[in-house]
C-alpha cells in the first residue's frame, strides 16, 4: 500500500466489519428486550449473566485479535500464504478455551453466589452462564477465522457470519425463551440456549469457508508447516493483548457486581441496559477501529511506517463523529430508548428514572472511548501489546475500582458518580494511549520475524 489511506479506502475496508460488530451488539441488545418482559429479575440475571460468561472469552479473544495483525503485516510483505498458519494457531487458542470452558461449569453456582443479589436473580443468572459456557470456544473460533480474513483484507466474512448468527439468535429466542413451535417456554434458559446454538452455527460455517479457501483464502498446499516459533510469537505479542482485554474487563465486571450490585436490582437492571445500548454505538466505531488497524499493520508490513499517523488521525476522526453523534441522540432521546427494556410486569418509573439518567450521562464518554479504542487497535496492529496492557492495569484497578467504590459504596454517589467513574477512566486511558502513540515506540517493534525458519519462501 504505497498510497496513504483516504475515507473512502478506510470505509471500505470498515463497513462490513462495521456491521458484522452493529449485529454482535444487536444480538444482547434484543436478547435484552425479549426476556424484558418476562421480568425485571429475568432482565437483570440475563444482562449481567452475559457479561459475566463474556469474561471466560475476553482473554483468549484479545489473543485472537493478534492474528489479524500477523495476517495484516503478512499480507503487506506479500507473503499472505504464510498467514494461513497463523489461523491454525489461533483456532488452538479457541480449542483450549472450549475445554477450560467446560472445566469451569462445576465452578459456576458456587461463584454467582458470591454476589450480592436477590436470590432469583443469582438463580437465573447461574443457569444462563452455564448455558453460554458451551459455546465459547465456537465464539473465539468466530474471532481468530474473523479476523485472519480481515487481515488479508477481506471483511465480509466476518460480516456474513454475524448476520447469520444474529439470525439464527433472534429466531431460536422467539422459539425457546416464549415456547412456539411446539417447544418448552424455557424463559432465561431459553435465550441462553438460543445463543450457544447460533454462535456453533455461525463458527461451523466460517470454519468450513476456511477449509475450502473460499472468500479468497489461500489453500492448503501439503503439510501444515506449523513452527514452534510461530506459535511463540503468537502468544508472545497475543497473551499481552488478550490480558490487556481481560484485566480492563474484570475490573468492569468488578465494578458491575460489586459497586452497582450494592444500588439494588431496578439500577442494576438499569445499568446493564445503559451497557447494551451503548454497545450499539461502540461496537461500529470499533469496527472502524479494527479496519484502521488493519491498513496500519498493511502499511507497517510494506514498509510505509510514517502513513500510520495519518491512518490513526483518519480513524479518530471517523470513529469520534459516529459515537458523538449517537451520544446527541441519547441526549434526545433517552427516555423512549430506555422505555423499549421495560418489563411488564412491574411499574416501570423506577427503571425508566434511572435509565434515563444513566444514558443521558453516558453520552458525555463517547469521544474519549472513541479516542482510546482507535488508538489501542492501531498499537496492536503494530505488535505494541505489552505497555498498553499495563497502562490498562494501572487505570483500571488503581483509579477506576478505588473511585467507584469511595463515590458510591462509601460516600453514597449513587447512580451519578458511577457513571462518572467511566467518563474519568476514558478520558485517561485515551491521555495515556495518545503519549504512548506519539512516543513512537510501535516503529521499533519487529511482530512477524525475518529469520528465514520463521517465514519462508
Amino acid at each position: 500500500m504505497s498510497a496513504p489511506a483516504t475515507f473512502r479506502t478506510l470505509i471500505l475496508l470498515a463497513w462490513p466489519v462495521v456491521i458484522a460488530r452493529a449485529t454482535q451488539s444487536a444480538v444482547g441488545f434484543i436478547d435484552a428486550m425479549m426476556i424484558a418482559p418476562l421480568g425485571e429479575a429475568e432482565l437483570a440475571a440475563t444482562t449481567t449473566g452475559a457479561l459475566d460468561s463474556y469474561a471466560v472469552m475476553i482473554l483468549p479473544m484479545g489473543m485472537a485479535f493478534i492474528v489479524q495483525s500477523f495476517a495484516a503485516q503478512l499480507a503487506g510483505k506479500g507473503r499472505a500464504g504464510d498467514a494461513r498458519r497463523y489461523a491454525w494457531y489461533g483456532l488452538a487458542i479457541a480449542a483450549v478455551t472450549m475445554v477450560v470452558s467446560l472445566l469451569a461449569l462445576p465452578l459456576v453456582p458456587h461463584a454467582v453466589d458470591l454476589l450480592d443479589a436477590d436470590p432469583e436473580v443469582r438463580r437465573l443468572m447461574a443457569i444462563y452462564i452455564e448455558l453460554r459456557l458451551l459455546s465459547m470456544g465456537a465464539a473465539v473460533g468466530i474471532e481468530v477465522l474473523g479476523n485472519w480474513y480481515a487481515g488479508l483484507g477481506n471483511t465480509r466474512m466476518q460480516l456474513w457470519t454475524s448476520l447469520f448468527v444474529m439470525v439464527a439468535d433472534i429466531f431460536l429466542n422467539w422459539v425457546l425463551i416464549f415456547g412456539h413451535l411446539g417447544a418448552p417456554a424455557w424463559g432465561v434458559a431459553g435465550a441462553a440456549i438460543a445463543s450457544s446454538i447460533a454462535t456453533w452455527l455461525g463458527f461451523l460455517g466460517l470454519a468450513w469457508a476456511f477449509h475450502a479457501g473460499a472468500g479468497g483464502a489461500p489453500r492448503q498446499e501439503g503439510k501444515l508447516g506449523l513452527r514452534l516459533s510461530e506459535l511463540y510469537r503468537l502468544v508472545r505479542f497475543g497473551l499481552p493483548n488478550g490480558l490487556n482485554w481481560f484485566l480492563e474487563f474484570a475490573a468492569f465486571l468488578f465494578f458491575i457486581n460489586i459497586v452497582v450490585v450494592d444500588l439494588g436490582t431496578t439500577s442494576l437492571a438499569a445499568f446493564n441496559v445503559v451497557i447494551q445500548v451503548n454497545s450499539v454505538s461502540f461496537m461500529p466505531a470499533f469496527g472502524v477501529a479494527s479496519a484502521g488497524a488493519i491498513l496500519a499493520g498493511q502499511a507497517i508490513g510494506a514498509g510505509h511506517p510514517d502513513q500510520v499517523p495519518h491512518i490513526v488521525r483518519l480513524t479518530i476522526r471517523t470513529t469520534a463523529g459516529w459515537m458523538v453523534g449517537v451520544g446527541l441522540l441519547y441526549l434526545a432521546a433517552a427516555e423512549g430508548i430506555i422505555g423499549l427494556f421495560a418489563p411488564e410486569d412491574v411499574p416501570a418509573e423506577a427503571l425508566l428514572a434511572s435509565g434515563v439518567l444513566m444514558l443521558q450521562i453516558s453520552a458525555a464518554w463517547q469521544f474519549f472511548d472513541a479516542c482510546a479504542m482507535s488508538l489501542s487497535e492501531v498499537l496492536r496492529s503494530a505488535g505494541d501489546t505489552t505497555w498498553p496492557m499495563l497502562a490498562r492495569l494501572g487505570l483500571a484497578w488503581a483509579l477506576f475500582i478505588p473511585g467507584g467504590v469511595l463515590t458510591v459504596m462509601v460516600w453514597g454517589g449513587g447512580e451519578i458518580a458511577a457513571m462518572l467513574c467511566f467518563i474519568v477512566y476514558l478520558a485517561a486511558l485515551a491521555a495515556v494511549l495518545a503519549w504512548r502513540f506519539r512516543g513512537g515506540a510501535w516503529r521499533s517493534i519487529d511482530l512477524t520475524g525475518v529469520e528465514p525458519a520463521l517465514i519462508e519462501d
